[in-house]
């Protein structure tokens, strides 16, 4: 797979989508925004309620919400802030909302001089509201409110929560009573003799339809509100087969209360509790699937909870509290101990520790002091911080990270192709088998047969909702994306998460992977008769005057130990060799052995220690004081804090490791002896990692490839599944699919753990989802009754299929208590 096709340049446009209740809602809406012009891909989600519509030209929203309307479904009102800049007056005010109003698509708009702000409600692009701001002679960004959009969804989900409530405790208390008169005989003998005696069968067959009728046509309404029309436009749904099942069985019912006569000697019975019955069940469930779907994104909540509310911020050399959206770059923010830190910024005054687990998933704060980097949403510790802002609204590193997880939540994976073109066929196929079912009863049933055809027929209908098929994929994608972002691992696209399943092989790129990519002072080791920190600051004095990234470490190692440099005279670097120079009158020589030979200083009696070092791979180098041997060093990259344990992970998982470096074989040989790696390919130049990465999936199979350098990116989208180190560079990050926060090679593991179990919890979604219709609905039919006697009553087709989304919903919940490796 090419970098290209797995990282598309082409726009993607967001529609909510009101009305979705199962699969086949997703493949009809799919199906007609394809057909509009200029759309080259659609993912529609039945968990998230929403279409991502990618388009490689500019397409017009309204013909998308048509597109949507025209498939019988809608898409609902948004509200869109805005920051409105120019305004003075209230006349500015109101030229600035008619020009808002004027948009097509604008139901209604407010524009508030004070705060600046404008609210506009209703199914239009930001673009263009921006545009009619500017040709009315204002400014219009769009607002930062991410928390606000977040908390209007949610109240619009609890709204309709609350409305399914008192629906579904409505129809409950009608259907007891009507289930009462028609089943009470079957569990407790002498009800039926008791209500025909005290109000006679037919007032009681009245009374049912009373009740049935106010439950189908109440709480019952907004099944046919959707099945019918979708059936009349030749794409039932789920909504149908409700409808349907209701009404043959209320209709059959009408007909037994009201025109007996008409129908055959013995086939009089009355099914008003069916009707009621299922619409209560089914209303239950989806109650259940309400409340278990919103638990699904709490990921997102919690992410978005994190963001701080306000901010104290310098103007005007007064501090005052604004809303986080006010925040402008390179404002000074002032941020109190315990308070979360508002933006991404950088640190101009005071010194204090920072929780940043959750990014970094590591518990031990951080010391920040001035010139220290700062992420939003982070919380300080005791100290007080002033930051200046570098990253505000959607820029900072959390609304990145929200916006990753929404995409990845939102996403459609491989295999939920092949589901999408069973359920498109499905509704349609169940519908054939209930007429076949109803024929054959008719024809060849049992007597009364007409009654065994309508009972069968209506149980085919209702078992077969594929509600639990279009749950089974999405549901389990939002809680796993949702997990790992807890976890520090985020999966920027949700086709990762099946394609890292299938990985045999991982490849890591050492230096800032493995390693922490910045060499340090590893080993000093002196001669006797010399002192360690003379000998160092010596050392550190002469190498201050050099530009190689060695002589840095060295210097660093001496800084952090509080030593102060003496003074350098005569430095000279000898190419190829070392340095020199006089450090308070003494000769002071660095370099390799070579050079140690051609100034005549014997190294032999540090080769032990030089055999050693070589070992692991490092490079020794030997220092001579006024031409005696006084030390033996080594400056190298170190390996990261739990690169050996996350190794571990993976050969534990079933894979196997390959580093892929640029250093020499001897370097990379070693840290993989130690780090007990499987394969070594070195000396590899920036351009030959994509040749190796190639070799590998020749190979082995499927590869994922561990990076997180500007170089790295290549590789990254060339491997079948590219993780980005989250410490490293914007480009790999961006190349790759999934990053880990932490900057810590045990997020790998976790993310390949993370993506067997969501895989394995989906196959046991479809499992159950497919199995439980293929199975009950010939169970449905009738295909028991000839051997076993065995009937599938309506009620009980209508339990088990809310029941079958329910389980689906609960399993998928499963995965939030999900552990990773690193966390056993």
């Amino acid at each position: 797979m090419s970098g290209s096709d797995k990282h598309d340049k082409s726009a993607v446009i967001r529609l909510p989508i009101k009305g979705m209740t199962c699969a086949s809602c997703v493949g009809r809406i799919e199906a007609e925004l394809k057909k509009v012009e200029g759309v080259d891909e659609v993912v529609a989600n039945l968990a998230t309620e929403r279409a991502d519509i990618r388009s490689a030209e500019p397409v017009d929203r309204a013909s998308l919400i048509t597109a949507v309307e025209r498939a019988g479904y809608s898409v609902p009102n948004q509200t869109t802030e805005l920051d409105i800049e120019g305004m003075t007056c209230a006349s500015c005010a109101g030229r600035v909302e008619r020009a808002l109003k004027d948009v097509e698509g604008v139901s209604k708009a407010t524009v508030n001089v004070a705060t600046e702000r404008a609210s506009v409600t209703g199914d239009v692009d930001v673009e263009a509201l921006v545009a009619a701001v500017d040709g009315a002679g204002y400014g219009a960004k769009p607002g930062d409110h991410a928390t606000s959009d977040n908390d209007e969804s949610t109240r619009r989900k609890n709204a309709e929560q609350q409305q399914l409530k008192r629906q579904l405790l409505i129809a409950v208390a009608l259907t007891v009573p009507v289930f009462a008169l028609e089943m009470g005989s079957h569990f407790i003998p002498g009800v039926q003799q008791f209500i025909n005696d005290v109000i006679g069968r037919q007032v009681s067959y009245y009374l049912q339809f009373a009740l049935a009728s106010l439950v189908l046509f109440g709480p019952g309404l907004r099944f046919f509100k959707h099945g019918v029309p979708a059936l009349l436009r030749g794409a039932p749904d789920m909504n149908t087969l409700v409808a349907l099942g209701t009404s043959a069985a209320w209709g059959y019912s009408v007909i037994s209360t009201f025109f007996a006569h008409v129908l055959p000697s013995g086939t009089v019975h009355v099914y008003y509790e069916a009707a009621a019955v299922i619409v209560t069940l089914i209303l239950l469930g989806r109650f259940m699937e309400g409340r278990a779907k919103g638990r699904t994104s709490q990921a997102i909540k919690r992410l978005v909870g994190l963001q701080a509310k306000k901010a104290r911020v310098l103007r005007n050399g007064k501090l005052v509290e604004i809303a986080i959206s006010e925040v402008e770059l390179d404002d000074q923010v002032e941020v109190r101990p315990g308070e979360r830190i508002p933006v991404d910024g950088e640190v101009t005054e005071g010194d204090s520790y920072v929780d940043e687990s959750m990014i970094t998933g590591e518990p031990i704060p951080v010391e920040k002091q001035p010139g220290s980097s700062v992420v939003g949403g982070t919380v300080n510790q005791k100290g007080a911080l002033s930051v200046s802002a570098k990253a505000v609204g959607n820029s900072t590193k959390l609304s990145q990270i929200i916006r990753m997880v929404e995409e990845a939540q939102g996403s459609k994976l491989p295999i939920q192709t092949l589901v999408d073109k069973v359920v498109l066929w499905f509704v349609p196929a169940v519908i054939g088998v209930a007429l076949l079912t109803f024929t054959i009863w008719l024809l060849a049933g049992k007597e009364p047969a007409l009654t065994f055809a309508l009972v069968n027929a209506v149980a085919v209908l209702v078992i077969a909702c594929p509600c639990a098929m279009g749950l089974a994929t999405p549901t389990s994608i939002m809680v796993g994306t949702g997990r790992g972002a807890e976890m520090g691992v985020l999966f920027r696209k949700g086709e990762a998460l099946q394609l890292l399943k299938d990985a045999q092989f991982v490849a890591v790129d050492k230096t800032g992977t493995l390693t922490e990519g910045k060499p340090v002072l590893t080993d000093l080791v002196v001669a006797e008769g010399f002192q360690r920190n003379t000998v160092l600051a010596r050392v550190a004095a002469v190498e201050a005057k050099s530009e190689h990234p060695i002589a840095g470490a060295i210097v660093e190692a001496a800084e952090k130990e509080d030593l102060s440099l003496p003074t350098v005279s005569h430095f000279n670097s000898v190419t190829g060799l070392g340095v020199e120079a006089e450090v308070e009158g003494v000769a002071i020589k660095v370099g390799a052995d070579r050079y140690m030979r051609k100034i005549g200083v014997d190294v032999d009696p540090f080769a032990d220690s030089a055999e050693a070092l070589s070992n692991k791979g490092k490079s020794p180098l030997y220092v001579a004081i006024d031409g005696q041997l006084a030390a033996i060093l080594a400056v190298s990259d170190p390996i990261k804090p739990g690169t050996s344990s996350a190794i571990q992970a993976l050969h534990e998982l079933g894979l196997k490791v390959a580093i892929i470096t640029g250093d020499n074989q001897r370097t990379a040989n070693a840290i993989a002896s130690q780090l007990d790696i499987d394969q070594v390919i070195a000396e590899v130049l920036p351009e030959g990692k994509v040749e190796a990465v190639k070799t590998l999936q020749r190979d082995y199979g499927k590869l994922a490839f561990v990076g997180d350098g500007i170089n790295d990116a290549p590789a990254l989208a060339e491997a079948d599944v590219g993780i980005a180190i989250g410490t490293g560079t914007d480009i790999a990050i961006e190349a790759a699919e999934v990053v880990i926060m932490s900057g810590n090679l045990r997020g790998v593991p976790d993310a390949i753990a993370l993506s067997q179990a969501t895989i394995n919890n989906i196959r046991q979604n479809l499992f159950w989802a497919f199995v439980y219709n293929t199975a009950l609905i010939p169970v449905a039919a009738g295909i028991l009754y000839p051997g076993f006697g065995i009937l599938l009553s309506p009620v009980f087709a209508a339990a088990a299929m809310a029941f079958s989304s329910v389980f689906v919903l609960g399993n998928a919940l499963r995965l939030r208590r999900f552990r990773a490796p690193s966390e056993v």
